[in-house]
Order: structure tokens, then sequence, then C-alpha cells
């Protein structure tokens, strides 16, 4: 199956997170692999869980550097739901390199169906209204490219890559420059190609970070009834809704479709990549049962 043409994959980012992490499993050789006859073998894929599948540029990548010429047949596509008891793909190669790719490939698509799994949830949740889930910096070291990946598999919307992409004014950052307005004017002088997006924490802060005109404005932690006056103000004259609000801080999947309906544009979810909840998956020698 064809499987990952609908998505962007980070190619650079695969090839450099596979080779750090075979290097940091394998070292200086597979002292039990190297005991086992290294002759043809077969294995399969096998999810114990409900998820959605992510990760097999990484998975494939793994197996292939220490197999040029395994066979991965897919039987499920990148971004599928499966059920519990579903076999993912099977592989045809050699025993040894099958069995030493066996944890690195496990580690990355379980960590990656983790995020798009959890942002499937959420995606799910705001259905049928307008807003997007959007992630954070908050990634797993290193992984942060693989991370955001899962994300859009998932449904979800990428935020700011790093800290090179993004003007994003936050608390810290208004105080040093003297206020928003100034903190603003400096923006717009070193950064004017780039998108702008303030942090406010009251609502004459919303109307200050509205008046100065940026990308999008993120209410942080406001409660429910200060979060419905900021979309009200951010929608009426003189605003008339052209910059978007993005909800973050505190927000949990129960409560994630109430703020959906209160009419934000976005809600950003450090969750969806740093509480991961690894995906159980096993990679067996032997054809799949039945």
């Amino acid at each position: 199956m064809s499987g990952t043409g609908r998505f962007d994959i980070p190619h650079a980012a695969v090839a450099a997170n596979v080779a750090a992490a075979l290097a940091e499993d394998i070292g200086s050789g597979d002292v039990t692999a190297a005991l086992l006859p290294d002759r043809d073998d077969v294995a399969h894929l096998l999810c114990k869980e409900d998820a959605v599948v992510c990760g097999r540029p990484w998975f494939d990548a793994c197996h292939r550097a220490l197999d040029p010429g395994v066979r991965i047949d897919w039987r499920v596509d990148e971004g599928d739901q499966v059920a519990a008891g579903t076999v993912l793909a099977t592989l045809a190669g050699r025993a040894r390199a099958l069995v030493s790719a066996e944890r690195t490939s496990l580690n990355f698509m379980q960590t990656l169906s983790a995020t798009a799994t959890v942002t499937a949830r959420h995606v799910a949740a705001v259905a049928d209204t307008a807003t997007r889930i959007l992630d954070t910096r908050k990634t797993l070291p290193g992984l942060r490219l693989a991370q955001k990946y899962a994300v859009r598999v998932g449904g979800g919307h990428n935020h700011r890559i790093g800290l090179y992409d993004t003007v994003m004014l936050k608390e810290n950052h208004v105080r040093a420059a003297g206020g928003i307005a100034a903190a603003v004017k400096s923006a717009r002088a070193q950064s004017p190609g780039l998108p702008l997006v303030i942090e406010v924490e009251t609502l004459d802060e919303l109307r200050a970070a509205l008046d100065a005109g940026c990308t999008r404005v993120l209410i942080d932690d406001f409660d429910a009834e200060t979060r419905r006056d900021a979309v009200r103000i951010a929608r009426a004259a003189p605003y008339d809704g052209r910059i978007p609000l993005e909800v973050s801080g505190s927000v949990d999947l129960e409560g994630l479709r109430t703020i959906a309906g209160d009419g934000v544009d976005y809600v950003s979810i450090g969750g969806l990549t740093k509480h991961v909840h690894a995906i159980d998956l096993s990679l067996k020698l032997g054809p799949p049962p039945g």
C-alpha cells in the first residue's frame, strides 16, 4: 500500500532520527543477534490496541538501514484507525537485521501512533465546529518534527515549529518590552515577514493586542465567562473577527467541545506530544496468525 503520500514527510528528520536511534541501540554491534543464523526470515507487525497508525517512514527506514533488501508489505495506510489485533505489516528479510531493528522501529511507531491517536480524539471532539486543534513546542527532545508530523496524521494542525518561524509575544516578552504596543512595534521592525502571535491574560490586554494588530491572539487560562467575553470582543466592531483567537492552558478532552462551542478558532494542547502513552505494538518473527 502507498500509505504516506497525503502527508508531508520530514525526510531529513526521518534519516537523522533513525541514524541516531540505531547508533544509540546497536552501538558497536548487536551481540545477541550475532548468535542467530543470518538466513532469510519473515516477521509481522501487530497492533495490540485501538490506534491511529503513524510512523511508517521511521519504521521502514530503521529496517532498510540494516537490510536494504528487506521487503515491507503494509496492510494499512498511514493515518488509518485500526482495531486491537490488527496485523499492520509483514516483513521479509535477513533474520539478524529483523531482530536488530525491532526495538528501534517499534519505539518510533508506538510513540508517533500515540500522538496521532490522542490528536484524533481531540479533533473528533470538535467535529462540526470551526475550531482547529494545534500542537505546541512541548515535544520530546529530538523528535519535534516527528511528533508534529504525527499531529498532522491525527488530523491536527501545527503551531510554530520553533523559536525561529513565528514571533510569539508572551508575558515575559511584553513586560521586558514595556507593553504590548512596544513589543509589537519591535517585532514588526525586526521580523516583518513572520507571523505574530500575542498571548494575553486579561480582556484589557486582549483589546491592546487587537488594536496593535497581529496574526493571532492567544487567550491563556481564561475562565469560561471571560473566554466568551473575549470572543464577543474579537467578533464585534471595530475588530469584526479579523484576528483569530487561540485558547491555551488547562484544556482537557472533556471540556474541549464546550470551548469550541464558544467560537474560538484554535485550541493548542501540549498534551498531544508531552503526555505520551505508547501504543502497544509487537514485531514477531514468523508469518501472521491465520
